[in-house]
């Protein structure tokens, strides 16, 4: 009888066992189905190109296709929020910026979601440096030049933005006050229709990511009058700082970054990080990122989020200072 009792247990312990594996066991392997990437600025622009080239790899290592889509508009919130609320399955993932995730809480008063708590970092990309561009029609071809220009018509020189309170909206206004100068504001709908419009001579100047300019330089459609990083980009490297043409204090940057909504499964974005490293860590992948102006830069998503919680505070210091507010 004691061995019956004993046999019945020991069928009953393993049975016990066995289904308490079956979920774990039955969970597919990610990812099974085509992957969204949510892009919140219009195509043309240094978030969409560096989207772009990882969404491509990522098609390649997962053997399911990464599809980019963008969804531009209120300086990258309509996009962001649609990666906010989707379902936090890892299928659904945003490439954002410094201006969605470190600047545009401190320039909307009310947000349709919670800037703190929406999302999971997973990786960075790379971090983008800004190029002072001028069009053709300026004469300037140094930041003072075109400050001269500027001050002998005050109010009357434009800079092109990708949208208003942006970071490249933000490195024209640290300029400003850099150098003393008044400029008036263009800003676009993205750093695609920005950049048409400066090469069309519409605009005077644009501060934009090296990674969406240093082609146009190379091809002479635009002059670059100076880098706002703190060293000069492996792109343009004849191109000197703004602190080497005797503009100090103007550093300024922007970067790129991998998201996901907050509540996605832990083993995904650790999952997604470690194949965004591999990705930024090839030599194909660095040279075309370095190539067009960027810096290849992974990180864990514990890097990601220091690095964001350092620019809201440098940038909510300018928007307060400059009193920049959405129009």
């Amino acid at each position: 009888m004691k061995s019956t009792l004993r046999r019945c247990f020991s069928v009953f312990i393993v049975t016990c066992a066995a289904l308490s594996v079956q979920p774990s066991l039955a969970q597919p392997a990610y990812p099974n189905k085509p992957v969204t990437v949510i892009v919140p600025f219009a195509p043309g622009g240094g978030t969409d190109i560096g989207a772009r080239l990882i969404a491509q790899k990522l098609t390649a290592k997962w053997g399911q296709s990464v599809i980019v889509e963008n969804r531009a508009g209120a300086g990258g919130l309509v996009g962001a929020d649609l990666v906010a609320k989707a379902k936090p399955d890892g299928y659904t993932l945003l490439v954002g910026n410094v201006g969605t995730q470190a600047i545009n809480q401190s320039l909307y008063v009310k947000m349709p979601y919670n800037a703190d708590t929406a999302f999971a970092p997973i990786s960075m990309i790379a971090e983008l440096p800004f190029v002072m561009l001028a069009g053709p029609s300026v004469s300037a071809k140094t930041p003072r030049e075109f400050v001269a220009l500027a001050n002998a018509e005050a109010g009357k020189r434009t800079y092109a933005s990708s949208g208003q309170g942006g970071s490249p909206h933000l490195t024209a206004e640290i300029f400003q006050t850099a150098t003393g100068t008044k400029l008036t504001h263009v800003p676009y709908k993205g750093g695609g229709p920005a950049m048409t419009d400066l090469m069309a001579g519409h605009v005077d100047i644009l501060f934009a990511s090296a990674l969406e300019g240093s082609g146009f330089v190379k091809a002479g459609k635009l002059k670059a009058l100076a880098v706002s990083s703190a060293v000069r980009s492996p792109a343009l490297p004849d191109v000197p700082t703004l602190a080497e043409a005797s503009v100090p204090g103007s550093e300024s940057g922007s970067w790129i970054a991998m998201f996901a909504p907050t509540g996605t499964p832990q083993a995904i974005i650790d999952k997604v990080a470690a194949d965004i490293k591999e990705i930024v860590a090839t030599a194909d992948v660095r040279e075309k990122l370095i190539g067009q102006g960027a810096t290849p830069q992974s990180s864990t998503p514990a890097e990601l989020k220091a690095i964001i919680d350092r620019d809201r505070v440098r940038y909510g210091k300018v928007i307060a200072e400059r009193g920049i507010k959405v129009e």
